[in-house]
């Protein structure tokens, strides 16, 4: 059954040694075999011709193993071919030789060594082919060949599998299980902050915790970083002007900086070049004297000088006199310079005597010509002082420029004026004035408001809201003051609003806020801020906003069930108004206000605004005054119009013994008749006559022939517009009483009236019942 290349090969002596005749001579053999070099154990199983597994797998298949194989790959659950596939790719050739092997010789996986192995390969194979035992014990050569040139043994082959397998195994189940404990999050943890299983909460770690919904906790996260960053953009808006504000200061602080540079440079420059030249001119003079006292001194030691030759000559003649032994010589005169003809009263004198005597009767000047001091030089420095002082005497600086007003540069109270000088010249501070803007002609006695400023801005306060106001500003130095800059007009920003509390409608789904304005001037728009109100103990506001209105009202689309807070603010150039006093509205049911101007004389409204009254019927064409739109005949009141689409419901809680009518109408029903008996109204009418309570559906005064048992005391009004229906309903037993069907083309007015004394009392802001829809 082998093939037949095999027998011709030089592998078929590898494969079928020529001496199997002893075991230990094959266990030598494959000692042999695995000492050989690795590189020759990866190249065999190339160089053989044929597809080894192939034939192996023809073996196990002769033998019955693929059987056995396939029992043990269902017990095992399919691990073996997640290790098989787990194989590192880089012993890929020698995983699929072995992984044949290792089908082939499955029975005897728990052998250690290649020894064991060895010998006992052959047993099971015995066992159950015991009429083949020399085919098996040739297998079982082939097979422990085969092992050794892969130089693994199958025992610490499956050894490895087993190992790997059982701790893949065990991190597949690992990630499997965390896969499934985020996949299974279904709740949040408030007091954790992190998703967990409904599992843990009840027998977890977080037993004791606070949990929510994970949606809702969603929603809930979502709401916060809003409200956070609506925060954090009010405080970069806050930040942007400060820091706007610092750069108009920084530029005044430069621009004042640079001109007083400029000047403190021209008038230095001029004050050192006027000391320079004091300095040489003051040097050239005292250079002038030195030379003069020089002079003199000189020409007084050129005196010296002569007299003391003079004086020299005298004594050396004296001497030589004196020397002189003939006295009739020492008599004589002598005179070798000059002959002297002395007078006859001097005949007796020596000449040299006398001479001696003229020279001696000569005054010598023994005082210095000079002294060596000089005299103290007084330094002119009124050029200089000029100079220095002109430095202050700058030309007063021209006119600044006043900016337009900014957005958002004012309250209700104070405003925010900019200007700027566009010039060079030297400013040390500024006149700002402002008065109101008077509509009339002649502004003579508006009171005008004078402030000095360091900068080129100014917040001004105690101001009049929604109010217009001019400003113009001059600059002052130490030469005077510039002339005004042109006028700027600001306004403040409005008052807040007053939400008209008694005049707010309101549904499941909607809302109509009223309000009005403090101002007497008109605003641009206004803007309604919405709160919703949760019902947890922080009360997480999520705040929305509607801006752009126009008028003093607003329908609003709100959420059924819901609590929310509504503020209005008054826009207009200047900005925005604080905010309104808050209002809270429910969305569970449809809410109206009773409108007086439609009341009856005789009919009072007290003070809770939702119970109306009539004491005396004597006369209801009476006297009394009554508005235009006011009910003349009948007894009754209009409440609000109610404009919102969808159904709406309310209660009237009546008493036995009172005669009255109850419905809706339209705007211009008829003041001077009745309601039901036109078709722009539809009323239940209760009337009591002797025999029994009547009731009765009106509308253009016709009605259905209904007895009504039990006489209601509390009713129930359904008005469903999209349905074209009016329903009446008994509401302490949840009876229904009737339905008009007629199609309203225009929103509906609740309606109320009194036919004899007594009173109504009407409740809104009702849920509509379940039973209604019934």
């Amino acid at each position: 059954f082998y093939h037949m290349d095999l027998y011709g090969s030089k592998e078929r002596f590898d494969i079928f040694p020529e001496e199997p005749s002893g075991r230990g001579d094959r266990s030598l053999g494959d000692t042999r075999r695995e000492s050989a070099p690795s590189s020759e154990k990866v190249q065999r199983p190339q160089e053989v011709g044929y597809d080894l597994e192939k034939e192996v797998a023809e073996l196990a298949k002769m033998y019955g193993l693929d059987e056995d194989r396939e029992k043990e790959l269902e017990l095992l659950g399919g691990h073996l071919e997640k290790v098989e596939s787990r194989w590192p790719p880089a012993r890929t050739e020698k995983a699929g030789l072995q992984g044949s092997i290792y089908n082939i010789s499955k029975s005897s996986s728990s052998v250690k060594d290649l020894s064991q192995s060895t010998k006992q390969q052959g047993l099971p194979d015995e066992a159950s082919q015991g009429e083949n035992q020399s085919k098996a014990r040739a297998d079982d050569e082939a097979e422990s060949s085969i092992w050794s040139r892969g130089g693994l043994s199958s025992g610490g082959m499956s050894d490895e599998w087993n190992s790997q397998a059982v701790s893949e195994e065990e991190e597949e189940e690992e990630e499997e299980e965390e896969e499934e404990e985020e996949e299974a999050a279904d709740v949040f943890c408030s007091t954790c902050k992190i998703p967990i299983r409904a599992f843990d909460k009840l027998f977890g770690e977080h037993k004791d915790h606070e949990v929510a919904q994970l949606p809702s906790a969603v929603e809930s996260e979502k709401e916060e970083i809003h409200k956070n960053m609506c925060k954090l953009e009010e405080q970069i808006a806050q930040m942007e002007n400060v820091a706007s504000h610092l750069e108009e200061i920084f530029i005044t602080v430069e621009e004042n900086f640079g001109r007083q540079e400029q000047n403190f440079e021209v008038h230095y420059n001029d004050a050192v070049q006027v000391l320079a030249q004091k300095y040489e001119e003051q040097l050239e003079a005292l250079g002038e004297e030195k030379r003069q006292k020089l002079e003199a001194l000189y020409e007084q030691l050129v005196s010296c000088g002569k007299h003391l030759d003079t004086c020299k000559e005298l004594t050396d003649e004296t001497q030589e006199l004196f020397l002189e032994n003939d006295k009739a010589e020492f008599m004589k005169v002598k005179n070798t310079s000059n002959t002297m003809v002395l007078p006859i009263r001097h005949y007796f004198f020596p000449p040299y005597n006398y001479r001696l005597e003229e020279f001696l009767k000569q005054e010598v000047n023994l005082e210095l010509s000079t002294l060596p001091d000089f005299e103290e030089r007084v330094i002119d420095v009124s050029e200089v002082e000029q100079l220095m002082n002109s430095i202050n005497a700058i030309p007063a600086p021209c006119a600044p420029v006043i900016n337009p007003q900014a957005p958002n540069a004012a309250t209700g109270t104070s405003l925010r004026v900019c200007w700027g000088l566009f010039s060079d010249d030297t400013v040390e501070c500024y006149q700002l004035c402002y008065q109101p803007v008077s509509n009339e002609r002649h502004s003579d006695g508006q009171a005008e408001h004078t402030l000095k400023v360091k900068e080129t801005y100014c917040t001004i306060t105690d101001l009049l809201p929604n109010t217009q106001y001019e400003f113009w500003v001059s600059a002052l130095n130490a030469s005077g003051i510039s002339p005004p800059s042109e006028r700027a007009v600001y306004v403040t920003a409005p008052s807040p609003p007053i939400i008209r509390n008694k005049k707010i409608q309101s549904c499941e789904n909607a809302a109509l806020v009223c309000w009005e304005s403090r101002d007497i001037n008109p605003v641009d728009s206004y803007t309604v801020e919405l709160s919703k109100l949760t019902d947890e103990e922080n009360d997480d506001i999520i705040t929305e906003s509607i801006v752009g209105i126009p008028n003093c009202e607003v329908l609003i689309h709100l959420q059924p069930t819901q609590k929310y807070h509504i503020c209005v603010r008054a826009q207009n150039l200047g900005g925005s108004s604080e905010r309104s006093e808050p209002v809270l509205i429910h969305t569970t049911g449809t809410c109206f206000y009773l409108n007086e101007d439609t009341a009856h004389p005789l009919l009072a409204i007290l003070d809770d605004g939702f119970t109306i009254s009539c004491d005396e019927l004597e006369n209801p064409e009476c006297d009394l005054p009554v508005y235009d739109n006011s009910f003349t005949r009948c007894i009754a009141i209009l409440g609000s119009l109610i404009p919102f689409p969808g159904k709406h419901y309310w209660e009237v809680e009546v008493e036995e013994d009172t005669e009255y009518r109850i419905g809706v109408a339209f705007e211009n029903t008829p003041r001077h008749g009745h309601l039901g008996a036109n078709n722009s109204s539809w009323c239940m009418r209760h009337i009591i006559t002797p025999s029994r309570h009547k009731y009765e559906f009106l509308h253009s005064g016709m009605t259905p022939d209904i007895r009504i048992t039990v006489p209601p005391r509390r009713i129930g009004i359904l008005l469903d517009y999209e349905n074209c229906r009016l329903s009446f309903f008994n509401a302490d037993i949840a009876q229904h009483l009737h339905t008009f069907n007629s199609h309203f083309q225009h929103y509906v007015h609740p309606c109320f009236a009194l036919e004899t004394p007594g009173i109504l009392r009407i409740h809104t802001g009702i849920t509509t019942p379940s039973w209604t829809a019934l």
